[in-house]
């Protein structure tokens, strides 16, 4: 009888069209996310973010991310680059809009309240010249949305790819920043 049971649901995973998929993206589990990018265009010299998140899924596979990120971008002058840098938390939720039948993929749809800390040249107002960065450090606040594509390479790690529009009112440099990344997530529950 046991062989029987064994013999009998060996067959039924093989002739199901399409196998057994791992239960992904459930209401209440959690991970950890690590991303890095790019910031206006696809040039690290211009400018990169670094983040860390953690993620909490809700129904319907939607999410609630919390998250902090370093931003730098980098402006020329002359033979030396001025850095703008950004410490920023955010904290936003994520719609679930589209996904394969075996939830390999999922695309996402965003928003998020953003706010931080921005300093330009780390407050040195006098550059090696004599000339003076009129720009002054403050708080930023705002807000971002952000399109997401999740892929499961596990059922524990998912690979991350990403477009942001960040709008940050309080910056003295640029309110409106373009971030393209990508990234790792650690399922933990």
């Amino acid at each position: 009888m046991k062989w029987a049971f064994i013999l009998s649901t060996a067959i039924l995973c093989f002739a199901l069209p399409y196998g057994i998929s791992a239960q992904r993206a459930l209401s209440g589990q959690r991970g950890l996310q690590v991303t890095a990018g790019t910031v206006n265009g696809l040039n690290p010299q211009d400018g990169f973010h670094v983040g860390v998140a953690f993620t909490q899924y809700s129904k319907h596979s939607n999410r609630w991310v919390f998250g902090v990120e370093y931003l730098e971008k980098r402006y020329p002058y002359k033979d030396i680059y001025i850095p703008q840098s950004q410490f920023t938390a955010d904290a936003g939720y994520y719609l679930s809009f589209l996904s394969d039948r075996r939830k390999t993929f999922f695309f996402s749809i965003g928003a998020s309240a953003v706010g931080g800390y921005e300093t330009v040249n780390w407050n040195n107002k006098i550059l090696y010249d004599g000339a003076t960065v009129n720009n002054k450090d403050g708080f930023i606040y705002g807000g971002a949305l952000s399109l997401e594509m999740e892929a499961y390479l596990t059922d524990r790690i998912v690979l991350l790819a990403s477009a942001r529009e960040r709008f940050l009112a309080g910056s003295t440099v640029g309110k409106l920043n373009t971030l393209f990344g990508l990234g790792i997530k650690f399922i933990i529950n």
